[in-house]
C-alpha cells in the first residue's frame, strides 16, 4: 500500500536550524529533491518536524533520509494531535530509525487519518543531538 505524496499540500514546521540559517539548513530543503541540501537542526533534544494539512489525510507511509551519525535513534515517534486543533501530541507509532544515510521507510499497520503530524526525535545518533535530515515524504490520499 503506497500512494502519492502529500507533502506538497502540507505547512512544515521544524523544532530548531543550525545557527538560525534557514536559508542554507531550513525545512525547505526537506522536500526539494536535493541530495545537496538539508535540513539541519540545532544541538538539544528533542528534535522534530510537524506537517499540517488544510483537510484530514489517510498517512500509509513516511520515509527519511538522514546523514550517518546525525540521525534519530531508535526512540523516534510519529505523533498526532491529542485532539484535533490541539497543541499536544500522542504517539501513534514508534519508528526505531538505523543510524545510516539511505532513506528509512515506516509502513504503517493501519492508515493513520490526521490533519497533523510530527516526527519527534527525543534522541540522536550525534552526541549533541543534532539531526541532518535531507529527505521527508509521506505517502498516502487526500480525504
Amino acid at each position: 500500500m503506497s500512494g502519492i505524496s502529500l507533502v506538497g499540500g502540507s505547512e512544515c514546521r521544524v523544532s530548531s536550524v543550525l545557527g538560525r540559517n534557514t536559508r542554507e539548513l531550513g525545512k525547505k530543503h526537506l522536500f526539494d529533491g536535493s541530495a545537496e541540501t538539508c535540513w539541519n537542526s540545532d544541538q538539544g533534544t528533542p528534535q522534530w518536524v510537524a506537517l499540517r494539512w488544510p483537510s484530514p489525510v489517510q498517512v500509509t507511509s513516511i520515509t527519511a533520509q538522514f546523514q550517518g551519525g546525525f540521525c534519530g535513534a531508535a526512540d523516534t515517534m510519529v505523533e498526532v494531535p491529542q485532539e484535533e486543533g490541539s497543541s499536544g501530541w500522542q504517539m501513534a507509532h514508534p519508528w526505531p530509525l538505523e543510524d545510516v544515510g539511505t532513506p528509512q521507510t515506516l509502513q504503517l499497520p493501519q492508515p493513520l487519518t490526521t490533519s497533523s503530524l510530527r516526527l519527534t526525535f527525543p534522541s540522536s545518533t550525534d552526541f549533541f543531538g543534532r539531526i541532518i535530515m535531507y529527505k521527508l515524504d509521506v505517502l498516502g490520499k487526500k480525504l
